[in-house]
């Protein structure tokens, strides 16, 4: 097993929810030594089910939190700040996502405390709005996000009105900036000596992939529609029917287009003045629609699809999630994960070729508890309720 191309590194995480957990389990999957440290309520996620891969294990929970040892401190205790000044002294990164003003109570303030105390410590800070600003300090939610950065308004089409994407994009993507820009940071430090903070907040990160909407509105395109499955800058770009179930198509240029059209048996259509370029066949968009279905009454998505993407032509049937997971190629490219106590989890898509990912602790453990009580501060500063994990198994004392 490979130690990892983050070996040597130390990691405590005081997150919880998705966007830190998600940060800490890329860093924890290559190599890096995690130490998650949860109020003795417990992650908030491990609740969030069924499905339950272990008593006080949600399936959301396992998703993202393999590969920590983990660990419960009341932080509002002395006895608790102890103990966590004393994992920080001997860590490299710190990951965290409290409410501005947390830390300070804790003799931790991101600006004084940290840099003198630990100068060497990277601080990864993740928030809803920031510390400062119109919505400074305001908790934040990945749906809440979606809604405000402009995500909802280009998602969903005139019969459903702005949708929420299926997943939470907004966390996963914080999460995937957060990991980015510790490793940033320690870079950094091999030449100065010295960690920093790292902010990450859901609202910059939500604004960061309005691509090629918030650019196209920059270049004068207006305020972007809801637009479907359609792509707002290139046709065909989009969910098709078929004889039986739809098939996605991406030709993105005018020699793909030509292609496609003429597996389809019209050729023609590619010397059509309505679709003769791409700018014609945006302005013709529901013709073209119309055109194609009709050429693939005929056909499956499965069947077309592997017969577009054998002549360059990017295709590919809408499957669902079992369907995924069965797909010879997600087995091919090793992209499911078991461990012994029956944990099946999405294994990292990051491949290295002398340092691979490695999958050594499985995230459904015993906890151990150092402390009893709860520190009050949810997710990106919402307040939290108790739940059943109070009570936790005591394995090993860190």
């Amino acid at each position: 097993m490979s130690a990892g191309s983050l070996a040597g590194i130390t990691v405590v995480d005081l997150s919880r929810i998705l966007g830190g957990p998600y940060c800490t389990q890329i860093l924890a999957d290559h190599g890096a030594e995690v130490i998650k440290v949860e109020p003795p309520a417990g992650d908030d996620t491990r609740t969030w089910g069924p499905p339950f891969v272990a008593p006080e294990v949600s399936s959301y929970f396992a998703g993202i939190n393999r590969n920590k040892r983990m660990m419960t401190l009341d932080l509002r205790t002395v006895e608790g700040q102890e103990a966590l000044h004393g994992l920080l002294a001997g860590a490299d990164v710190l990951v965290e996502n409290f409410k501005t003003g947390t830390l300070a109570k804790w003799g931790l303030d991101p600006v004084s405390d940290i840099p003198n105390r630990y100068p060497r410590l990277v601080h990864a800070s993740i928030t809803g709005f920031g510390d400062d600003g119109p919505l400074g300090g305001r908790p934040g939610y990945d749906a809440i996000i979606q809604a405000m950065s402009g995500l909802m308004s280009v998602n969903g089409d005139e019969s459903t009105g702005p949708m929420r994407i299926g997943m939470p994009a907004v966390d996963m993507v914080t999460g995937l900036n957060a990991s980015i820009g510790v490793l940033m940071a320690l870079q950094e430090r091999v030449s100065s000596g010295r960690g920093q903070r790292v902010e990450t907040t859901l609202f910059d990160c939500g604004i960061s992939v309005m691509h090629p909407h918030l650019p196209n509105f920059f270049g004068g395109g207006g305020a972007p529609k809801l637009s479907g499955n359609d792509h707002p800058n290139i046709a065909p770009y989009s969910a098709f029917a078929t004889g039986s179930g739809q098939v996605f198509i991406t030709a993105g240029n005018d020699g793909q287009f030509a292609k496609l059209v003429g597996h389809l048996g019209a050729p023609g259509l590619a010397e059509d003045p309505r679709f003769v370029d791409n700018a014609a066949r945006l302005g013709n968009r529901d013709a073209l629609r119309t055109e194609l279905e009709a050429l693939m009454a005929e056909t499956s998505a499965e069947k077309l699809s592997e017969e577009l993407m054998s002549i360059g032509v990017p295709a590919g049937p809408i499957l669902d999630a079992a369907e995924v997971v069965e797909h010879p190629h997600t087995a091919h490219r090793e992209m499911v994960v078991e461990m012994g106590d029956g944990y099946r989890g999405v294994a990292s898509p990051i491949k290295l070729a002398r340092t691979p990912a490695s999958y050594r602790i499985s995230p459904v453990q015993p906890v151990a508890e150092v402390a009893g009580g709860d520190d009050g501060e949810g997710q990106y500063g919402a307040e939290v309720e108790g739940h059943p994990h109070a009570a936790v198994e005591e394995s090993a004392r860190i």
